[in-house]
This record gives C-alpha cells, sequence and structure tokens, in this order.
C-alpha cells in the first residue's frame, strides 16, 4: 500500500512541478494549438496555447512508477514486471501516435494532423505487439499478463477467443478507447480530470486483485488470477497523481493543452490496464462518459449521411458532436460543462466500482 502511496505522490509532484517547464519550452518552440473554425466561436481566443502536454503527463507517470519501485527495492521488491512493462510500452506507444499527429498540425499550422487511416494502422502496431508481448512472458505459475478470455470484472470462463481472436480484442479495445478519450479532449480539464477518476478506480481494483490473488499459497474462494496486480496499481496511481498535477495548469484556462499525445497516451493506458486487469467489459462502465461521447459523434455522423443518402440534405441530431459542444453552443458556460461532465464521469466511475465491489463481495 505504501508503494502505491508514494507513486501516485511522485506522479502528482513530478506533474505539477515540471509541467510549467514543458510550458516554457513550448512557447519557446512555438508549439501552439490551432483551433476549428467551425467549432465554438469562445474557443478561438485559445489558439496559441501550447500542446502536446501529454508528454508531461506520461513522464511524470513513469517517474511515479520508477521511484516506487526504488523505495520498494529497499523491502526486497522485485522489480518492474512484465506485465508493468507492457502497459508502460502501450502508453508509450499511443502517446507517440499521438505526438505524430500533434507535430504534423503544428508544422501545418491547421487542426488536422494524421489521416485517419494512418493513424489506425499506427494504432494496429502498437495493439498488435502489445498483445503478442501480454501472451508471453508466462510467471512461474504459468500465468500471462493477458487472458485469451473475454472478461467482465474477471474472465468468462465459457468465451475463449483463441490467440488471433484476442489480438483482435486487444485492437478494438485500444482503439476505440484511444479515439474515445480523443474525441473527450475538446475543454480544458475536461480529459485530465475524468481521466483521474477512472486511474484512481484501476488504482483501487487492482489492489483489490492484489489482496486477494490466487498467487502464491493456498487460493481463496473468488480469488484473482491477474499476473501483476500489485505494479498495474503502481501505474494507474503514478497516472492518476500525474493527472491531478497536469490539470493544475490544464483548468481553464488552461495555460497547456494535453493534445493528441496525453488523451491517447491516456486511452492507450486505460486499455491496458482493462486487458490485463482482466475487466475489459467493464471499462465501458468506468470509462461511461468517454463512451457517451463517442456515440454522440458516431449518431451524429451516422444520421448526417443517412439523412442526405435519403433526403439529399444532411441533418444533425446536435448542435455539434462531440456532445460537450451541443451543450456550449446551447448556452452553457465551458466551465459548468466541463464541471457537469465531470459529475457524469464521477456517476460512471461509483457505478462501475459498484458491481465490481458486489461481485467481489460475493464469493464471501
Amino acid at each position: 500500500m505504501k508503494t502505491i502511496l508514494i507513486a501516485a505522490l511522485f506522479g502528482l509532484l513530478s506533474s505539477i512541478l515540471c509541467t510549467p517547464l514543458v510550458v516554457r519550452f513550448f512557447r519557446k518552440e512555438g508549439f501552439g494549438q490551432e483551433i476549428r473554425e467551425d467549432g465554438p466561436q469562445s474557443h478561438l481566443v485559445k489558439r496559441g496555447t501550447p500542446t502536446m502536454g501529454g508528454v508531461a503527463i506520461m513522464g511524470a507517470t513513469i517517474v511515479g512508477y520508477l521511484v516506487a519501485h526504488l523505495v520498494g527495492s529497499f523491502r526486497h521488491d522485485s522489480g518492474p514486471s512484465a506485465s508493468g512493462l507492457l502497459l508502460l510500452f502501450l502508453m508509450l506507444g499511443c502517446g507517440g501516435v499521438g505526438f505524430l499527429d500533434d507535430m504534423i498540425k503544428l508544422r501545418r499550422r491547421r487542426n488536422l494532423g494524421l489521416r485517419a487511416r494512418t493513424k489506425f494502422l499506427g494504432q494496429l502496431l502498437v495493439a498488435l505487439l502489445f498483445g503478442i508481448g501480454a501472451m508471453m512472458f508466462r510467471d512461474k505459475n504459468g500465468t500471462t499478463p493477458a487472458s485469451k478470455h473475454l472478461s467482465y470484472v474477471r474472465d468468462i470462463a465459457p468465451i475463449s477467443l483463441g490467440f488471433i481472436g484476442f489480438l483482435v480484442l486487444a485492437y478494438i479495445i485500444v482503439t476505440a478507447t484511444t479515439n474515445a478519450v480523443n474525441l473527450t479532449d475538446g475543454m480544458d480539464g475536461l480529459v485530465a480530470g475524468s481521466a483521474a477518476m477512472v486511474m484512481g478506480a484501476y488504482t483501487l481494483v487492482t489492489f483489490i486483485q492484489f489482496r486477494s490473488t490466487c498467487f502464491p499459497g493456498p487460493a481463496l474462494n473468488g480469488c484473482y488470477t491477474v499476473r501483476d496486480p500489485q505494479d498495474l496499481a503502481l501505474i494507474a496511481a503514478a497516472a492518476m497523481g500525474a493527472c491531478f498535477g497536469f490539470l493544475w495548469w490544464n483548468a481553464s484556462p488552461a495555460q497547456i493543452f494535453m493534445g493528441d499525445t496525453g488523451s491517447m497516451a491516456l486511452g492507450g493506458l486505460m486499455a491496458g490496464l482493462a486487458i490485463l486487469s482482466r475487466t475489459e467489459l467493464l471499462l465501458v462502465v468506468l470509462g461511461g462518459l468517454f463512451a457517451v461521447v463517442t456515440l454522440s459523434s458516431v449518431l451524429q455522423t451516422g444520421w448526417f449521411k443517412y439523412t442526405r443518402y435519403r433526403t439529399g440534405t444532411g441533418r444533425r441530431i446536435f448542435r455539434m458532436a462531440p456532445f460537450h459542444h451541443h451543450f456550449e453552443l446551447g448556452g452553457w458556460a465551458e466551465v459548468t460543462t466541463i464541471v457537469r461532465f465531470w459529475i457524469v464521469c464521477g456517476l460512471a466511475v461509483a457505478f462501475g466500482m459498484g458491481l465490481f465491489y458486489a461481485e467481489f463481495i460475493s464469493h464471501g
């Protein structure tokens, strides 16, 4: 428990102290955000705000994780695990795709970066490498970091996907989650605050799994077969602290944006935590806000194309997608919209944790 708190503390401190240095450097280099012309007009004043702040979040997460292991080494800590390193790889890989996207936007001075096809290809490569690695590296109990079974709050035994099926599922989860978080990023502090809640939930989930693991010793009723739950908890806690520290500077009016670098890194981290902790379907609940925002964009695009095909004139369901801009254009102040969406995220996280804990105590 102490190392988890240390990971969260150093993730917070390194983020809150180092983000201003990132802001100064990016301002010096001219790494300013371009704003959509068709978006809310109130956002045009944000043009030029430093972006790609996700590098601070990723760096702080790694610092928190490594410091926790350094402190743990004095208590015979076994060091970073395969699961932990795979999770960090997924975060950095997805963040790297977002970084390329941001750099292209900055170089071209427009709000369009990588082509969708190129972005999906990058996510495919990262997800496949992660998925292959997650099926390797067995520990002394023969447990791999991930499972070939579909999972809810633990593996669903009757649903085995096989190796290829697992890789397909891993790609779907990684791509869906990274793009969902990316779509939600559009208001000061919205994703940073929401992601901190989800990371907090995964810190608690993986800590419970660590305290109720099937290894070593006699297996308890309802124990978890997750390979390295304590290491997953360290990364989730470090990321939670990093998000809170970044939020200090990202809160409205933001001094820096996380950019696609940050939103995709956080999406990859959520996806990896769900896969490695065997809670894939639970992620839909814990990340309910991101799911709703994505659904709003899918419905908007689908309805526009359908009505244009049927009538020759495309119609929209919302004033603007993603969903949060609909309310902003309807008259809600940006800060009001952000806080209310944080509330929605908090309710989704609380409901998801309730489902996990209810299943946990059902085993006595």
